[in-house]
């Protein structure tokens, strides 16, 4: 169980650093997508940082949950911009993944005696 409690770790902090790191660069996609909704480039690279540094927080047991909880907040406004979009699917992934990510502060709240 403690190895797929790193694997799934493992493939959020994936997630999170790409999806940030996306949105740091500007990439055209990203751009388009999100300035449909509101998103202006400074307010894109600001959410990029969020997630990128979400992401690497999820790493350190001591900064996981803090970590977890910034990704989480970051992958619920994208699910809500995904639904608005239409792209049903994808929205769900990303839920599925904001779930894990609640999954990941649970078990690192767990205090073990």
């Amino acid at each position: 169980m403690k190895y797929l409690f790193y694997a799934i770790i493992a493939v959020l902090v994936f997630l999170a650093v790409s999806s940030g790191a996306t949105k740091i660069m500007l990439m055209q996609q990203d751009v388009d997508f999100f300035g449909q909704y509101g998103f202006t480039n400074p307010i894109l690279i600001g959410f990029g940082i969020i997630q990128l540094v979400g992401g690497a927080m999820l790493v350190p047991p001591r900064t996981r949950v803090i970590g977890a909880g910034m990704v989480a907040v970051t992958f619920l406004i994208s699910a809500v911009v995904l639904f608005m979009a239409g792209a049903v699917p994808i929205a769900l992934v990303t839920l599925f993944c904001t779930g894990l990510l609640g999954y990941v502060i649970q078990q690192s709240r767990v205090v073990t005696v």
